[in-house]
C-alpha cells in the first residue's frame, strides 16, 4: 500500500511540475486548507460530516495574467468562508448559508483590489456570493514545486504552512483526495497543515488545525 501512495504522489508532484497550458489568460499558484480532513478514508470523512469542515481559507498566488483586462501579476488574494454545512463533494454549491471575507493584497492600486475581489469570488462560486468584509493586508504566499511545501500569510488573520501527504500520515490505507478542492485547479496534491489558523473577525468563528491532513495545493490556470 505504501508503494502505491508513493508512487500516487510521484504522479501528482509530476502533474505540479507540468507547464502550465500558455493560453490562460491568468495562472498561478493556490493554496487551501478546511477545518475537516481531505486527504482520508471514507469511514474518517463520514465520522466527520454535518460536524467539522464548516471553515476553510482559499488563497490564490497570481504569477502572470490579467483578470477582466487588469493586470494582477505578482499579486495574491485570500478568501476565507464559513458554511453552515461540511464543505464535502458538492463545495460549498449546496450550503445553505455560507459567508466569506476577502484579504486583497497591500500592494494593489485601486483597480487591482476590486479585479482581486471579483477573482476570488467567482473562482470560489458560492463561497464567495456573501462578502461580509473586505480588507487589505500584507500576503506572502509561496508554493515550492520541488517538496510541494506551502507557505501563506495574510496580515494578522491567516497562517497557513503545509507540505504534500506522505504515506506515514495514513491511518486506514485507505486514504485518497477524498474531497475535490474548492476552487478549480489544473492540478492539485492534498496535504497535511502543519500550520493552520484563522484568528480575523466577520465570520463568527476562529479557528486553528495543526497536523490535520486537511489542505491542498495546486496551480490554476483560467
Amino acid at each position: 500500500m505504501n508503494h502505491r501512495i508513493f508512487a500516487l504522489a510521484v504522479a501528482l508532484a509530476a502533474l505540479l511540475l507540468a507547464p502550465v497550458a500558455a493560453s490562460a489568460a491568468i495562472n498561478g499558484v493556490y493554496l487551501e486548507t478546511r477545518t475537516c480532513q481531505v486527504y482520508t478514508g471514507p469511514c474518517f470523512a463520514n465520522a466527520e460530516t454535518g460536524l467539522a469542515g464548516k471553515d476553510a481559507i482559499m488563497a490564490w498566488g497570481i504569477e502572470e495574467g490579467a483578470h477582466d483586462g487588469v493586470d494582477l501579476a505578482g499579486l495574491n488574494v485570500v478568501l476565507v468562508l464559513r458554511s453552515s454545512e461540511t464543505l464535502g463533494f458538492q463545495r460549498a454549491e449546496d450550503s445553505k448559508e455560507v459567508k466569506a471575507i476577502v484579504l486583497v493584497d497591500e500592494r494593489a492600486d485601486a483597480k487591482q483590489r476590486e479585479a482581486l475581489v471579483d477573482f476570488a469570488q467567482r473562482q470560489s462560486g458560492k463561497a464567495g456570493e456573501n462578502v461580509v468584509r473586505i480588507d487589505t493586508a500584507p500576503i506572502a504566499m509561496s508554493l515550492e514545486l520541488s517538496d510541494l511545501t506551502g507557505n501563506l500569510s495574510a496580515g494578522k488573520d491567516v497562517t497557513l504552512v503545509t507540505r504534500k501527504a506522505r504515506p506515514g500520515d495514513c491511518i486506514c490505507s485507505n486514504e485518497s483526495a477524498y474531497y475535490p478542492p474548492l476552487a478549480k485547479l489544473e492540478s492539485f496534491v492534498p496535504g497535511v497543515t502543519i500550520e493552520g489558523r484563522f484568528s480575523g473577525k466577520g465570520l463568527g468563528s476562529r479557528w486553528s488545525t495543526p497536523g490535520d491532513r486537511s489542505a491542498y495545493m495546486g496551480l490554476f490556470s483560467y
